[in-house]
């Protein structure tokens, strides 16, 4: 990177363009997000997550086709873990009334075979789960065992010697199971795990989500207000803040416009976000640093001058680090899966803009400070 290593461009002095651009992506997205909204995935706006994992590899797009015509509605369906595997997210959480019948009867039919002259009864039943009961302890144990080695949700009330009673599971990935079986007879699978999550523990998520993005914004202004001056804390946040808006006005605007990518926003991209803010304040604080040690050497130069030497100064180490950073991030997105599709996506973007922001709002917003209240700016 020899080529950056006498660097000597008017970064700040282009400042005003740079403001305009910034707005311009700020108003997009906040039009975009007003009108046109943000999708929240599983995590926050509940429903339910299947896991199946195939023997031999599977058409996803095939697979896709099979489960959205059975009834669930609106679902969400991608390869998981490689290429035998599928995620199958549901807004639902429990089965529809009308499929419900059909489920019951499966479970009764698959246990039926496994004991086909031992009566069984229903001790309780719920819109996710049943309860039966069996004469004898040495029935039970077979029935749940194999209930469990044929795909079902299921296992002992208890472990207790005596236990007659077994609980099994009513669920979405029952009725998957039993349609998808009917159409991929030559790919036996078997269901890795079901989880559902309910609207209210999703609303609790999205609260503490935003509330962990906020107080690491506010744990950084303090750390920076201590390392630095207040003014400079203020700087970065500022940057942060616009870092995480600008992307999220991105999700919103790009949502449904590119085929195949999944922009819902669920705990891996919060956890991208958090990521992001990390990488960003790095970028900005190394700026700073530059900047307090080139105000100790060039003592008479004025403060535009003393920044844009030091973003110069270190271009090359951040053209070095984000391209690297990138290079994996980019691979990440083309071969990660659909799984890591969205967290990928978030810090691609989210790199470049905190970049950006470190250069265009973080130093202009100290820079601006110091012209406004004609004061020469100290670091420490």
């Amino acid at each position: 990177m020899r080529v950056f290593h006498n660097l000597n461009v008017d970064f700040l002095g282009k400042r005003k363009f740079f403001y305009m651009f910034s707005l311009a992506l700020f108003v997009i997205g906040l039009l975009s997000v007003v009108f046109k909204g943000l999708s929240f995935g599983i995590d926050f706006k509940g429903g339910s997550e299947i896991v199946l994992q195939f023997e031999k590899q599977i058409d996803i797009a095939e697979v896709r086709k099979d489960i959205e015509n059975i009834g669930l509605g609106n679902v969400e369906v991608r390869t998981f873990g490689g290429e035998t595997g599928a995620l199958i997210r549901t807004e639902l959480q429990e089965l529809p009334q009308d499929v419900y019948p059909n489920v019951v009867k499966s479970i009764e039919d698959e246990i039926k075979n496994i004991v086909p002259n031992v009566a069984f009864n229903v001790v309780e039943k719920s819109a996710t789960s049943i309860t039966y009961s069996f004469p004898n302890p040495d029935t039970t144990n077979l029935v749940a065992e194999k209930l469990f080695a044929a795909g079902f949700q299921s296992g002992k009330v208890s472990e207790e010697p005596d236990n007659t009673q077994i609980d099994v599971s009513v669920g979405i990935s029952e009725w998957i199971k039993e349609n998808l079986r009917q159409k991929i007879k030559d790919n036996p699978f078997k269901v890795v795990k079901e989880d559902r999550v309910g609207p209210k523990v999703g609303d609790e998520l999205k609260r503490d989500a935003v509330i962990a993005v906020l107080l690491s914004l506010v744990a950084i202004l303090i750390y920076l207000g201590f390392r630095f001056k207040f003014v400079f804390a203020v700087g970065a946040v500022a940057a942060l803040f616009h870092d995480v808006l600008i992307t999220l006005g991105l999700y919103s605007a790009l949502y449904g416009v590119i085929p195949g990518l999944n922009l819902d926003i669920d705990l891996s991209v919060v956890a991208a976000f958090l990521t992001l803010v990390g990488y960003s304040i790095n970028d900005t604080v190394i700026v700073f640093d530059r900047v307090r040690e080139n105000m100790k050497i060039h003592k008479t130069l004025p403060l535009i001058d003393v920044m844009n030497k030091s973003i110069n100064q270190t271009m090359s180490r951040t053209i070095i680090t984000g391209l690297t950073t990138l290079l994996t991030v980019f691979i990440l997105l083309l071969l990660g899966g659909d799984v890591l599709r969205a967290f990928a996506f978030t810090l691609f973007f989210g790199i470049i803009i905190g970049t950006y922001s470190s250069i265009f709002v973080a130093s202009a917003f100290v820079l601006e400070y110091a012209e406004r209240v004609k004061k020469k700016v100290q670091f420490s």
